[in-house]
């Protein structure tokens, strides 16, 4: 009698908990989609339009790209797993505070927010990823063959280093609020640093042996594998981005769980 009713309070609490992620995420969704003019657009155009301005800029200069002979294709194997990892580690840092009014409420928990966001973010980035690369291989005769494995392998290590990061950046915003000015500093460089404009392997050294303690390095590399069978990309060591986007998460969602309220009343 007992375990049958354990059981069935269980069942009940995954429940709750599953309708409460769907409700934060129709919220997330209406909110910033909804509201926005033009809505799922937004979304597709910004790296549409990073990877057309970048190809624009270095076709004037260079006769052709530093891998391949498609200035499209190469720019978005950079910039969308660059892409994608941003928008998660944005999604994360801001997760308690979007639903910061809604936490007070003792149904509710961060981690149904921060699942409800980052499902969200994934599926979309999933979707802009597609429509991006569809189209250009429709467009441009590329020269490409794509390998699956390569780019789930990128796109994977992406997710765990933007719930990483995000995560720890969630904890040092709410209890340091300059830290988030130092971040978006931090940022600038980062699109050039993770080889998304210059390939890897042309960077002289010492710059390289620096550079290659990247995670985002080996997460666009990976990605180039996927599109350019004969891109060898020795430097990639994806254990690497794994291992250190793992370990933050540990250590983010260990201080979120431990913070959680606090971080909700110093908001």
């Amino acid at each position: 009698m007992a375990v049958s009713i354990l059981r069935s309070g269980q069942k009940t609490r995954r429940f709750k908990t599953l309708r409460a992620i769907f409700a934060l995420l129709v919220r997330e969704m209406s909110t910033t989609y909804g509201k926005s003019p033009g809505g799922y657009f937004w979304a597709i155009a910004e790296p549409v339009a990073g990877i057309a301005l970048l190809s624009i800029a270095f076709s004037l200069a260079l006769r052709s790209p530093p891998l391949g002979s498609n200035f499209q294709i190469y720019y978005a194997t950079g910039f969308l797993p660059f892409i994608f990892y941003r928008e998660i580690e944005t999604k994360v840092q801001a997760s308690i505070r979007f639903s910061r009014k809604l936490l007070f409420y003792p149904c509710l928990s961060y981690s149904d927010s921060l699942f409800a966001r980052l499902f969200l973010t994934v599926m979309t980035q999933l979707l802009v990823f597609y429509l991006v690369i569809g189209g250009i291989l429709l467009t441009w005769e590329t020269r490409t063959s794509i390998t699956p494995l390569y780019v789930f392998s990128s796109l994977s290590a992406a997710v765990i280093l933007g719930i990483g990061i995000g995560s720890i950046n969630c904890v040092l915003t709410a209890f340091a609020p300059v830290w988030s000015r130092i971040w978006v500093v931090i940022n600038r460089p980062l699109v050039i640093m993770s080889g998304v404009i210059f390939l890897h392997d042309n960077v002289p050294e010492p710059w390289q042996s620096y550079l290659w303690w990247n995670p985002l390095i080996h997460v666009v590399g990976e990605m180039r594998r996927g599109f350019y069978p004969t891109y060898q990309g020795e430097y990639v060591y994806m254990i690497y981005p794994f291992a250190v986007g793992l370990g933050l998460t540990v250590i983010g969602l260990t201080l979120l769980n431990r913070y959680n309220r606090d971080i909700v009343n110093e908001l």
